[in-house]
């Protein structure tokens, strides 16, 4: 029960960092922050070599933050319980900068199909993204990955789900989305990036951890 009860150091500070950064940008210039903060494409003008990192910590509205943070609360506490809390930071910022990864590379696949310097090319340059989804995905797939049997209960409908089918219809939904075009204000492949990254350094940790060799 203590366990359930106390936040662990990295998440805790994840979210005081969320918070603060927010709380910034509704006091002072948002458009500057956004300007040197938010993760632009990478043929922007706007775009710096930080922002993989600097954007999962800046949401564009309060909802985004509190389901953002409140999933970050709920998996990734027992998440940094069970690897380690230097584990669970490294994980975090994977997920985090792979997501932004694979976003620079769809958004360089959406400016290939507009006509160069048109408006809809100078719109895709001067589009950021924001929010700690993708790395919030990443820690889906890790529970999901971990616990496959453990039970989610949905809110809307009010059903249980083991965590397995959870991440995989999830995943389906987001792939759906960004396919189709739908919720086109909402970075699915990004999303599916976290996820993706997530997976690969869950699997390298296992066979690493696999295959070290211990000495006595």
């Amino acid at each position: 029960m203590r366990l359930q009860n106390t936040t662990p150091p990295v998440v805790m500070n994840l979210l005081i960092a969320n918070v603060v950064v927010y709380l910034a940008m509704m006091l002072l210039n948002k458009n500057a922050i956004y300007e040197y903060c938010a993760l632009f494409p990478a043929g922007s003008p706007f775009f710096h070599i930080w922002q993989p990192i600097t954007y999962m910590f800046m949401h564009g509205s309060f909802s985004h933050l509190f389901f953002n943070m409140f999933a970050l609360w709920m998996f990734g506490r027992g998440l940094e319980m069970e690897m380690g809390s230097k584990r669970f930071f490294t994980y975090y910022l994977v997920c985090g900068i792979g997501a932004a990864l694979v976003q620079l590379g769809m958004a360089q696949i959406d400016l290939a199909r507009v006509a160069a310097f048109s408006p809809a090319y100078w719109d895709y340059l001067c589009t950021p993204t924001v929010g700690a989804s993708g790395a919030v995905f990443g820690l889906l797939l890790a529970f999901g990955m971990l616990h496959p049997n453990a039970i989610i209960m949905l809110l809307i409908p009010p059903i249980p789900i083991k965590a397995k089918w959870f991440v995989v219809i999830y995943g389906a939904l987001e792939l759906f989305f960004g396919v189709s075009g739908r919720m086109d204000s909402v970075a699915h492949f990004a999303h599916l990036g976290g996820m993706f990254w997530g997976w690969l350094l869950i699997l390298w940790w296992r066979y690493r951890d696999r295959n070290r060799t211990y000495y006595f």
